[in-house]
């Protein structure tokens, strides 16, 4: 019974891993990246299609190749357990930290109300490095803890520190270095023991950093030369951070982003917290380090160049889980915390409605029945809430019956996903080309104005030509992909298309030429 909550979550997404297409823009490109390692014999530096890719450290892109590698194909289920099964492990690890603080019924709680928030949910079923990561990151600063309890006295625990450090930078960068080491660096500041700091961050913590760092750079000079590795080192570093050339955005991004990206639940996290700065509840060593970490990313992160708002993940647990830590110390449940908790179910009580009112302005090819089934499990989890609230008063019970009635949703509209596929992905697309150009014996694919469309190679087991506008009257003897869109916008690509035999698949189509 102990691990059967992450035995039900698991169940929820399992159909969503078996139906959904790969995304086009990420997820296909590191399957395409991963198909040219194992074809090239690199396994340090990689390329795109002939570009250097040093975006990204080795790791994530090890195990697309090792997915394809021992099956043969790339698998959304076994590369999304990857993503999956660490979003997990968070939960499991924070719940078992602050176990002792916490009754078993708010703790369930806080479990689901972050499994919840839209971006951790979200990371949790990508194939994105980001989830995994956030893992590590966890994993160091439980670690850390665990230490400083001790008063530091267990130096061989600075090894499994260092370990999971470093394998948070190999999964996705700086963040992943820099994330734990000021957060340890910061808490020892507030509680005025620097001084201790070497019996954390010691002599065997960066021998380990440096001499696992000097092992993988060796690998990428030998893979990719010095260019390659000034580019890893410095490039995607130091020039992210100070002036992006890719996702750049201003300081105040994640205090905008944050309210959408942690909902529904970051209106109750946000009061929680002030709640607990205003009453100084914030005491426990515990409390003060999820309040830093929380922070110091926070900030951190606001003042790299480039953002977008999963950056901001490994924040989420420490945001969720200390606003958790205000609630047994709460006399009560005053009227503006009443409604945080209650906001989320006035909203999602009225999607049912929504969706039944939905065929008068989407595609009726959309609305499909575990589509409804998905918007009544919404209502269904609110009116429940709703009784909870009114009748028992019960404010972990409303959390936990709105978050029940989300899982039960995304199970049942998962179902959904195979109809949906065609605007998600490029499979159905790339399959059906396929079996055309056999018949009509063509052996040449390309694309005009299709984003990611090159990386269709990993279906398509061959490269495409991207062809500019003026080059498409001439183009013969080839698949064309196109975005229908372009066909009423530019009257140079409806004329190449008018009388060819068309193949539509959601917002894409292909043509012969």
């Amino acid at each position: 019974m102990k691990y059967s909550r992450y035995l039900l979550l698991f169940l929820v997404f399992i159909p969503l891993l078996l139906t959904r297409d790969f995304t086009p823009d990420n997820e296909l490109k590191y399957m395409s990246i991963a198909d040219e390692a194992l074809a090239n014999g690199n396994f340090f530096a990689f390329t795109n299609h002939g570009i250097p890719y040093a975006d990204k450290p080795p790791l994530y892109i090890w195990i697309v190749m090792l997915g394809k590698w021992l099956l043969g194909t790339h698998s959304m289920f076994f590369l999304g357990l990857f993503s999956l099964l660490p979003a997990f492990a968070v939960l499991y690890v924070m719940d078992r930290w602050i176990r002792n603080e916490v009754d078993t019924q708010n703790r369930l709680s806080i479990q689901l109300s972050l499994m919840t928030c839209v971006f951790f949910v979200g990371s949790a079923v990508v194939l994105r490095m980001d989830m995994l990561m956030t893992l590590f990151i966890v994993l160091s600063l439980y670690t850390f803890y665990r230490m400083y309890r001790d008063d530091g006295k267990d130096r061989r625990k600075q090894w499994l520190l260092a370990f999971y450090i470093f394998m948070a930078l190999f999964t996705k960068g700086p963040v992943g270095l820099l994330m734990p080491i000021i957060s340890i660096i910061v808490f020892l500041l507030v509680k005025k023991r620097i001084r201790t700091l070497g019996r954390y961050l010691g002599w065997r913590v960066w021998a380990l950093l440096f001499g696992c760092a000097a092992i993988w750079f060796t690998g990428v000079y030998i893979d990719g030369g010095k260019e390659y590795l000034y580019n890893l080192v410095f490039n995607q570093t130091v020039n992210r951070a100070v002036d992006s050339f890719h996702h750049k955005a201003p300081f105040y991004y994640y205090f905008v982003s944050i309210w959408y990206s942690m909902a529904p639940w970051s209106l109750l996290y946000a009061v929680l917290i002030f709640m607990g700065i205003k009453k100084r509840l914030i005491t426990t060593d515990m409390e003060k380090l999820f309040a830093v970490v929380s922070a110091t990313t926070f900030i951190f992160l606001s003042f790299v160049s480039s953002k977008i708002q999963i950056y901001m993940l490994p924040a989420y647990p420490f945001i969720a889980y200390l606003a958790g830590l205000m609630i047994p110390k709460l006399e009560k449940w005053n009227g503006v915390l009443k409604f945080t908790v209650l906001f989320p179910a006035c909203v999602f009580v009225f999607v049912l409605p929504v969706v039944l009112c939905a065929p008068a302005f989407i595609p009726p090819q959309y609305l499909v029945l575990p589509v409804y089934i998905g918007a009544a499990c919404f209502t269904a989890g609110s009116l429940v809430a709703f009784y909870f609230f009114f009748r028992k008063k019960n404010m972990a019970a409303v959390i936990n019956s709105v978050c029940g009635g989300m899982l039960a949703a995304v199970f049942a509209a998962s179902f959904a996903v195979p109809s949906l596929n065609p605007e998600l992905g490029f499979k159905a697309m790339a399959d059906q080309a396929q079996a055309v150009a056999r018949e009509n014996g063509i052996r040449q694919y390309s694309y005009y104005n299709v984003r990611s469309a090159e990386n269709m190679d990993v279906y398509l087991h061959q490269p495409l030509i991207a062809l500019e506008k003026d080059e498409l009257d001439e183009a013969n003897g080839t698949i064309l992909f196109l975005r229908s869109r372009d066909i009423d916008r530019e009257p140079e690509v409806k004329a190449v298309v008018e009388g060819k035999e068309q193949y539509r698949f959601g917002s894409w189509l292909f043509i012969v030429l």
